[in-house]
């Protein structure tokens, strides 16, 4: 079995260092039942894609869901799937470490970057470290663009998809509406970034287009 590429040595402490990042739509899906640990016909890891890893098992692509715990500093989720790899919308994987940051990029700041320096915001962690070198790096990136730096904002601190143990009155009127038993345990189970998805869509005046997909996809 072979290894995906190793970053460059001059981006190997890069927080945006990652193995080679392949877009979930170039996949070849196949579907599999039962994925043994041991899978004998396994030829190599082709690569990641954002929230899957990518095997190449004779000649056809597999998709293996990442462990719900894993990567959510970088996880995009399947009802964003028209823009993975494109980066032409800001992913919420990247909206939440920029409210962790305290930074407001702008869709035309997003836009303005080149596609690796979107790829690399995607891949940033979200550690405190992590975040503090995101925010000094927008600020070089932005400050020669048509909108101006990128402007400070208070960082995330107790915001309702940060409190596991307090399920949003909006979000349980929005469930049950839609027919979803949303009950606390539920809702505490739940990873932050899952947490996040579900208050930026259902919050008033916003497009609730994918609210619906959401809630599937985060409660199973």
């Amino acid at each position: 079995m072979s290894r995906s590429p190793e970053a460059n040595p001059s981006e190997a402490n890069q927080p945006w260092a990652e193995p080679k990042i392949i877009p979930k739509q170039r996949a070849k899906r196949i579907e599999v039942k039962n994925v043994e640990l041991s899978i004998s016909a396994l030829l190599n890891v082709v690569g990641r894609c954002c929230h899957c890893f990518q095997l190449e098992i004779c000649k056809a692509l597999l998709l293996l869901p990442m462990h719900p715990q894993l990567d959510q500093s970088r996880h995009c989720f399947a009802f964003e799937q028209d823009f993975i790899g494109t980066w032409r919308c800001i992913p919420l994987c990247v909206r939440r470490k920029l409210d962790l940051a305290g930074i407001k990029l702008k869709l035309s700041h997003w836009l303005a970057m080149s596609h690796e320096q979107r790829q690399r915001l995607v891949d940033w962690g979200d550690s405190p470290e992590h975040l503090a070198q995101m925010r000094d790096h927008l600020r070089v990136c932005t400050a020669a663009m048509a909108d101006g730096m990128v402007k400070d904002l208070p960082p995330a601190v107790k915001e309702p998809w940060q409190r596991p143990a307090q399920l949003p009155d909006q979000l349980l009127d929005a469930a049950r509406l839609r027919g979803i038993n949303l009950t606390s345990q539920a809702w505490m189970r739940l990873r932050e970034l899952d947490r996040f998805a579900l208050c930026k869509l259902v919050r008033p005046g916003h497009d609730h287009h994918n609210l619906d997909a959401a809630f599937s996809e985060v409660l199973g």
